[in-house]
């Protein structure tokens, strides 16, 4: 890293992927800093400033020797699971500092040395105490997806079989009797079900009433009077949608579809005109919102259209290393491995991470937020209205 860089770096303060120490004697209070790193975003340690008010102190020849060893200690003995560090001396008015970079892990949660799991919160951290927020931290290592596991109290007789029956047919191309197999074999070998229980993919897929079970994994939809989420005034809006996810799919859709307006696109009157945003495109970000949220996030997906725009909101940021370029350009990783593999028989959806750029290429003023902190992801499409 070159001086100028790294003076810009400082000179901006710490956030949560930078941050100072002016000497490090502490094994372990370093490692929980290494820890918050892993679990969050990645980051820089600079030391050799002063962390209150930015000042350089910079490092004497022993303390760079010993800052470096400790440093490598911390990071192979009091991170679990051990992690690498990348570290480079850069000398600053005449001042050592020391710039050690630490990459977000892929084997989250990591730990302590005394089993404590640390998240950045801000220029500082916190300790990971919520289940649930354990959960989404497997689950963006790949160690955990939600759609397999099993859903409490819930049974084969949840299943509605006609439901089931249809899409075996157009995914095996054999009727269900011809399989010769019992429906929890069927369930189970194909991920739906496990120990009796249905799967949270078997539950949305196919169950009668989703929502007996999981109640927030509906859709709320508004349209609102004016282009302001707090407004108070709405032109359509009903209660959440409950059913399984080719229910909430089509409702979503109705709902949406009967908000738009056609635009005129040819010189004759007589001729209806199109669509505001082409379906296909609200097709694509719907199913999209319906099969990559994260279900370990307890809260429903909302649909809000404005007069300028519609936002499609869903639980949970982008996983892994994922951005909105990389979405973008065709990139996608399953976040829930059953429905991903399993949703092409029962809605539009092909399933091969091409869904963002179809939609962009139907209609290309859509916007995409990645909210880190809010942990949501949101769809913002442009209304092709005339002034």
């Amino acid at each position: 890293m070159e001086a100028i860089e790294l003076l810009d770096i400082i000179s901006k303060g710490e956030s949560s992927t930078v941050q100072f120490k002016e000497l490090v004697n502490d094994a372990y209070k370093i490692a929980t800093e290494m820890v918050a790193f892993s679990n969050s975003q990645g980051g820089i340690l600079i030391i050799g400033v002063d962390n209150k008010a930015g000042a350089l102190k910079g490092l004497s020849f022993a303390e760079i020797e010993a800052t470096n060893q400790l440093l490598v200690n911390a990071a192979s003995d009091n991170v679990k699971s051990p992690i690498t560090i990348f570290t480079e001396q850069v000398s600053v008015d005449e001042q050592t500092l020391i710039v050690v970079r630490i990459k977000e892990g892929s084997d989250k949660p990591y730990r302590d040395n005394k089993g404590v799991i640390w998240v950045k919160n801000g220029s500082d951290k916190r300790k990971v105490l919520s289940n649930d927020e354990l959960l989404r931290m497997l689950q963006s290592s790949g160690n955990l997806a939600a759609d397999e596991e099993p859903v409490t109290n819930s049974t084969y007789n949840d299943i509605n079989i006609d439901f089931l029956k249809s899409f075996i047919e157009k995914k095996t191309g054999k009727s269900f009797d011809a399989l010769d197999l019992s429906l929890p074999q069927i369930l189970n070998n194909m991920g739906f079900a496990e120990d009796g229980k249905l799967t949270l993919a078997g539950l949305l897929l196919f169950g009668k009433k989703p929502q007996a079970f999981k109640p927030v994994f509906s859709v709320q939809c508004i349209s609102f009077v004016g282009n302001d989420v707090a407004g108070t005034e709405f032109r359509d809006s009903e209660p959440p949608f409950e059913d399984n996810l080719t229910g909430l799919y089509e409702q979503t859709m109705q709902f949406i579809l009967r908000n738009l307006h056609n635009v005129q696109v040819e010189e004759s009157f007589n001729i209806l005109g199109e669509l505001e945003i082409p379906k296909e495109a609200l097709e694509e970000l719907v199913v999209n919102s319906l099969l990559h949220r994260d279900y370990f996030i307890k809260s429903t997906i909302k649909v809000f259209i404005f007069d300028n725009r519609i936002e499609i909101i869903s639980p949970g940021k982008l996983p892994n290393n994922l951005t909105v370029e990389k979405i973008k350009s065709g990139t996608s990783i399953a976040r829930n491995p059953i429905l991903f593999s399993n949703a092409r028989y029962l809605l539009p959806y092909i399933g091969v991470g091409s869904g963002i750029p179809r939609a962009l290429a139907s209609y290309p003023k859509i916007d995409f937020v990645n909210d880190t902190d809010k942990e949501l992801f949101t769809a913002i499409i442009h209304r092709n209205l005339p002034s």
